[in-house]
């Protein structure tokens, strides 16, 4: 299935692996990682905060990490956050939560933020916008993809 994140992939040289899993699969990232063999660390979960500015940024986190207010809210630069709700996340992205893209919708200076544990995975699981299709990466390669920007935001890239 030739979708607009694996096309945007392709047409950049982005080294990338297609993987399938049974749409019957119970939502969310560690329950992609089981059906598809990975560790949950891997399985990266795509989130959308707003800020009291009006800034929404996609948050990448590994699907067994969650951020830590504090630095979420440092690398964001803004005290005063909210994760978006459904319709805004659909409003936002062109997809809805559950395997939102980490790349290709974003307009120019929208900020992707990459927690700094998944640099440390050999190789990452993407949502790549339908359920039951997942995209294989390096981190390096979801970076540059992503135009992401990597901050310690679970407080865990010194372990492991």
């Amino acid at each position: 299935m030739d979708l607009p994140a694996n096309i945007f992939l392709e047409e950049r040289g982005i080294p990338h692996r297609r993987l399938e899993f049974p749409a019957t699969t119970e939502k969310g990232a560690a329950n992609v990682a089981h059906a598809l063999g990975f560790s949950e660390a891997q399985a990266v979960k795509t989130l959308i905060f707003e800020t009291a500015a009006g800034e929404r940024a996609l948050i990448m986190l590994g699907g067994d990490k969650n951020a830590i207010s504090g630095r979420l809210k440092r690398a964001l630069g803004s005290r005063n956050i909210r994760l978006a709700d459904p319709q805004t996340v659909l409003a936002v992205t062109g997809y809805e939560i559950g395997s939102i893209p980490p790349f290709h919708w974003q307009p120019e200076g929208f900020r992707s933020i990459v927690d700094e544990c998944l640099m440390r995975e050999a190789e990452l699981g993407v949502g790549a916008g339908v359920w039951g299709q997942e995209i294989m990466i390096t981190p390096g390669d979801l970076v540059t993809a992503c135009g992401g920007e990597v901050f310690d935001l679970s407080g865990n890239a010194g372990t492991g």
